[in-house]
C-alpha cells in the first residue's frame, strides 16, 4: 500500500512539473512562431505594408478600445465597503500622531499617497517572503531584491519608450536627447551602448527565472504571467539586434514611423526583417496589454484599496448598491431585534434580557397561601 501510494504521489508530482513546464514553454514556441512568421512574410513582396502599417494600425486600435472598456467597466463598477489599505496610523484625537500618506484622510494626501504607491512600488518594498523550516518553525524574511529588479524594470523600459520618441516627432523635442546623454553616460563603442538596454534584459530575466526557480511561485504562475516576460525580452533583445548587430536603414524606419502617426504611411527603399519582427512583438504586446496583468498600470489608479481616504471614522461609507426605500440597520437595533435568539445560541451581546415579570395570577396564588 505505502509503494503504491509513493508511486501515486510520484506520478502525479511528475504530472504537475509537466504542466507547469508547459506553461513557459508554449510561450517560448508562440514568441519563436511570431518571429517567424514576421522574418518570413516580412520579404515577401508586398507583404511588408502588411506588416508595417496594417498590423501596427489593428494593434493600436484593440489596445486603445480595451484600455477604454477596462477602464469604464472598473469605473462603474461599485464600492460597497471602505477597504482601504493603510500603512499607518488613521487620524484620531489631536495628541495621536497621524500617518498623512499611510492612512489620508483628504483627497491632498490620496494624491501623495498614489504618487508614493505608483513611483517608488512601495507595496513591494515592504514585501516578505515566508519559509518553513524545521522544527517546524515559520520565518519571515526582508524580499527587497524583488523592489530592486521591479524598480530597475520599470524605470528602464519608461527611459527606453522615451527614447523612441525620437523616432516618432520631427522635430525632436530637447529633452529627448538630454534622456539619451544620461542613458549613454556610461559609453561603450560605437554606436553608444545605453544602459538601460542591458538593465531592462537583467530585469526581465531575473523576474522570468524566479517564477522558475521559487517553487511557490512557479506553482500559481500561469501561461499570461511568462507570455508577456518573454515577449518583452523578445522586444528588447530584437531592439538591441537591430541597433548593434544588424543594422537596418534608421531614414527608411523613421520616416515610416512618423506616416504611422500622422496617418500617411508610406515604406520607401528596403527594410530589414529584423524590424518586422521587432514591431511584431511590440504590436502583439499592445494587443495583449489590456486583457492581461499588464493592465495594473491603469488599474493601480481605479483601486479602493488606494484611492479612498481613511476616513471611515469621521464619514459613513454609503454602499452605492443599497436600495434607497430601505433604511439603515444600527448594530444596536440589530440586537435588540434578535437578543434572544442570539443569547440562546451562545453569541456576545451587549445587553443582556430583561428580568421576565411574573404574571398577576401565580401573584395572586402566593398571597393566597401565604
Amino acid at each position: 500500500m505505502i509503494s503504491v501510494a509513493s508511486r501515486t504521489v510520484s506520478v502525479t508530482v511528475q504530472l504537475n512539473e509537466e504542466r507547469l513546464n508547459m506553461k513557459y514553454s508554449f510561450s517560448f514556441l508562440v514568441v519563436i512562431a511570431l518571429a517567424l512568421i514576421a522574418g518570413v512574410g516580412s520579404q515577401i513582396p508586398g507583404m511588408g505594408y502588411f506588416f508595417g502599417v496594417v498590423i501596427p494600425y489593428l494593434a493600436f486600435a484593440v489596445f486603445l478600445g480595451g484600455i477604454i472598456w477596462r477602464i469604464m467597466y472598473w469605473a462603474k463598477s461599485p464600492v460597497p465597503f471602505s477597504i482601504q489599505t493603510t500603512r499607518g496610523q488613521a487620524k484620531s484625537l489631536d495628541f495621536i500622531k497621524h500617518s498623512r500618506l499611510g492612512a489620508p484622510d483628504t483627497n491632498a494626501e490620496v494624491v501623495g499617497r498614489m504618487a508614493l504607491e505608483v513611483l517608488t512600488f512601495r507595496p513591494l518594498f515592504y514585501n516578505t517572503k515566508s519559509e518553513l523550516r524545521e522544527g517546524p518553525k515559520i520565518t519571515y524574511e526582508s524580499s527587497k531584491w524583488l523592489w530592486l529588479f521591479a524598480i530597475v524594470f520599470h524605470y528602464s523600459f519608461l527611459v527606453i519608450l522615451l527614447r523612441h520618441l525620437r523616432l516618432f516627432l520631427d522635430p525632436v523635442p530637447f529633452w529627448v536627447g538630454w534622456v539619451e546623454f544620461w542613458d549613454g553616460l556610461l559609453q561603450v563603442g560605437a554606436p553608444t551602448w545605453y544602459i538601460t538596454d542591458v538593465t531592462l534584459l537583467l530585469a526581465v530575466a531575473l523576474l522570468f527565472f524566479r517564477r522558475l526557480v521559487n517553487r511557490h511561485v512557479r506553482y500559481l504562475s500561469l501561461m499570461n504571467d511568462y507570455f508577456p516576460l518573454i515577449l518583452i525580452f523578445s522586444i528588447a533583445l530584437t531592439g538591441i539586434l537591430m541597433r548593434y548587430m544588424l543594422r537596418s536603414d534608421i531614414v527608411n524606419i523613421k520616416e515610416l514611423l512618423i506616416g504611422l502617426v500622422t496617418l500617411h504611411p508610406v515604406i520607401h527603399g528596403h527594410i530589414g526583417a529584423i524590424f518586422y519582427i521587432h514591431i511584431t512583438f511590440v504590436s502583439v504586446l499592445l494587443v495583449c496589454f489590456p486583457f492581461s496583468k499588464l493592465m495594473h498600470m491603469g488599474g493601480v489608479f481605479l483601486s479602493p484599496t488606494l484611492n479612498m481616504r481613511n476616513n471611515t471614522r469621521a464619514v459613513r461609507h454609503i454602499n452605492p448598491w443599497n436600495d434607497p426605500n430601505i433604511k439603515p440597520h444600527s448594530y444596536a437595533e440589530y440586537e435588540d431585534e434578535f437578543r434572544e435568539s442570539m443569547i440562546e445560541n451562545g453569541i456576545a451581546v451587549e445587553k443582556g434580557l430583561p428580568p421576565k415579570e411574573e404574571p398577576a395570577e401565580a401573584e395572586t396564588g402566593k398571597k393566597a397561601e401565604e
